[in-house]
Parts: C-alpha cells; structure tokens; sequence
C-alpha cells in the first residue's frame, strides 16, 4: 500500500446497501409520522 490515494488498494470495510437503508429510513419515519398523527386525532377528538 504504497500510493494511500489509490482507492483500489483500500478494502470496502463496511458493504452497505444504500437501497435497504433508504428504503427503512423512508419506513421508519414514515411509522413515526403515522403515530404522531393518531395520537393528534385522539388528542382532538378528547378535547372536543
């Protein structure tokens, strides 16, 4: 490992999978708007 800029000679220490990790990134958030939303309708629906 002579030239430490060859991108070639550094091993991927962690494969990802950028698709997967959007894909439950997007789920999650998702499922926390929807409860933060449910809680809202019953919190308006006691008030009112």
């Amino acid at each position: 490992m002579e030239n430490v800029r060859d991108p070639r000679d550094h091993v991927n220490e962690e494969p990802r999978d950028d698709f997967m990790d959007t894909a439950m990134g997007f789920a999650g958030f998702f499922g926390v708007m929807t409860i933060i939303f449910i809680v809202a309708v019953i919190i308006k629906f006691m008030i009112s």
